[in-house]
Formats: C-alpha cells, sequence, structure tokens
C-alpha cells in the first residue's frame, strides 16, 4: 500500500473520532467558534512533541522556510479554521452523518479549486465523478420541511454543508501548497513541521478572535480539557496523516479516498448518537460515495 493510501485512511478515521468530540463538545457549554478552538489549542502541543521527537529521532535540523510557506500556511490555516466553524454548525441542523456528508462536498470543491490555484488537471473521469457527486448533493439537499428541491438547497443546513466544503477545499489547497513549501525531500519531516506551525498559528487566531468577540469561551474550553484532550490527540493524528498524503498527491485525490470517513460517520451516526438515516438521505450518501470511487480510479 503506498504511503499516502495509507495516510488518508487513517486521517479520515481520526477525523471521525475528532468530528464525533466536536459535535458533543458543542452541544454543551462551546459554542462552534469555542470547540474549534479547543481542537487547535489541545493539538499545538502535541503537534510540538511529535516534530521534536521526529526531528531528534532522524537527526534532521528545521528546514529554512520562505514567505510562500507562510502565505500558503495563512490560506490553508484560515480556510479551515472557517469549514470547522460551519460544520460543527451543520451537526445542529442536520444527523452527524449528512452533516459529514455535506461537508465531504470538498473533494468536488477541491477539484475545482486545485485547477484554477495551482493549475492541478482532472482528468475526463474526475469531471464524470464530479457531475455524480453534484447529484448526491441534490438528494441530501431536502429537508423535511423543505417543500421543493430550490427550497432544499437554500435550507440553511445545505448552506452550511457546502460552505464547509467550500472552505475545507481552500484549506486542502493551500496546505497542499504549504507542505511543498518546506525544502526536504522527507515527506513525513513536511508533514510534522507544517503540522506545528499551522496548528499554532490557528491556536493563536482563535485566541485572539475569542478574547474579543467571546471570552468565555476560552475558559469554557479550558473548563471541557477532560474530552477537549482528545480532541487534540485524535486532531493531531488526522492532520498528521492529511499533510503526509498531501505532500505526495494531489488534495483533489487525497480527499477523494478520504471520503470513507462517510461510512464511518454513518456509523457513528447510528450507533453512536442514535440519530435515524431516512432512505433519501441512505441514497444520496450512496450516490456521493460512488462519485468518490470514480474519482479515485480517475486519479
Amino acid at each position: 500500500m503506498e504511503l499516502w493510501i495509507f495516510a488518508t485512511l487513517c486521517a479520515a478515521l481520526f477525523q471521525t473520532v475528532r468530528f464525533m468530540l466536536q459535535k458533543t463538545l458543542s452541544a454543551g457549554a462551546l459554542s462552534a467558534t469555542g470547540s474549534t478552538f479547543a481542537r487547535f489549542a489541545y493539538t499545538a502541543p502535541g503537534a510540538a512533541l511529535v516534530m521534536a521527537g521526529y526531528l531528534w529521532l532522524t537527526q534532521s535540523s528545521f528546514p529554512s522556510l520562505g514567505p510562500a510557506f507562510w502565505l500558503w500556511a495563512l490560506v490553508g490555516g484560515i480556510g479551515q479554521i472557517l469549514a470547522t466553524v460551519f460544520v460543527v454548525m451543520t451537526f445542529k441542523e442536520r444527523s452527524f452523518a449528512v452533516g459529514i456528508t455535506l461537508k465531504k462536498t470538498e473533494v468536488i470543491q477541491t477539484a475545482l479549486l486545485g485547477l484554477v490555484l495551482l493549475g492541478e488537471w482532472v482528468s475526463l473521469m474526475g469531471w464524470i465523478a464530479i457531475a455524480v457527486g453534484l447529484a448526491g448533493v441534490l438528494l441530501l439537499s431536502k429537508t423535511p420541511d423543505a417543500g421543493s428541491l430550490l427550497q432544499g438547497l437554500r435550507s440553511r443546513a445545505v448552506l452550511l454543508g457546502l460552505t464547509s466544503g467550500l472552505f475545507f477545499a481552500f484549506a486542502g489547497v493551500g496546505y497542499r501548497a504549504m507542505t511543498l513549501e518546506v525544502p526536504s525531500e522527507d515527506p513525513l519531516l513536511r508533514a510534522v513541521v507544517s503540522l506545528f506551525l499551522a496548528s499554532s498559528m490557528q491556536a493563536l487566531i482563535l485566541a485572539v478572535w475569542l478574547w474579543w468577540r467571546e471570552p468565555g469561551q476560552i475558559r469554557a474550553a479550558w473548563q471541557a480539557r477532560g474530552t477537549a484532550v482528545w480532541l487534540g490527540i485524535t486532531s493531531c493524528g488526522g492532520t498528521m496523516g492529511w499533510f503526509t498524503a498531501f505532500t505526495l498527491q494531489k488534495a483533489a485525490y487525497v480527499y477523494a479516498l478520504g471520503q470513507i470517513e462517510l461510512v464511518f460517520s454513518l456509523m457513528a451516526s447510528v450507533l453512536f448518537f442514535r440519530e435515524k438515516i431516512t432512505r433519501r438521505e441512505g441514497v444520496g450518501i450512496a450516490v456521493l460515495g460512488v462519485s468518490i470511487l470514480l474519482l479515485v480510479f480517475a486519479g
């Protein structure tokens, strides 16, 4: 098994658990922004230890980073912050599985964004996969109170989910470009350096925002540390997996394989959160899953 495939599968599993923890935290004293801050605040210390340990074990030196690295880190970091806030808000509107599926339109949006920003072309099979994926989104767009497809597409849950996917697309493209700016042939070194710097920057940005807009959330994040520390651990493992994969493969194809998270999220939704999945939602998830497989074959 190629390293980028193994790293992506691990990342998808860790990310499912992380979103489960964020859904739980956001249902309590933490807002969507507060739970997002907790994610990065508890990730940064672990990322520092991982990076220091890897540098020590490999006897490597910290790489010299240019302006392009920091620019792409900012694009990816802010994109991921906004994407995470929107997907946590989506969880409050629809089931966990549907929220994750709407968020997973990131693979479709990343293919388009990667073409525009990085010039990474998608094959004809890839565009067919995108069309099938859009059909899956249309199936998922109808809410119980929506009288028509148009109303469903304009529903709060769908708009939040698609916006989340858009910002995750910015995050994926930004992070791929960022990791490629680390001057090293070692994909793991690129990943650990990127993980530490990106998560630290995100924690700082969100701390300033919360201090200004929601000061009580910083205290709440500390009070929720019993759960939030596990959020940090799973986030660290997941992000490490994504960054490793991004150094080796196009962001669109990494996200495509990462759609295995749909299976994990469906299991979590039914078995852990005791949420019911409607027949239409099940078909929508299945259609979007087919688009994922087509995009993988297109790669």
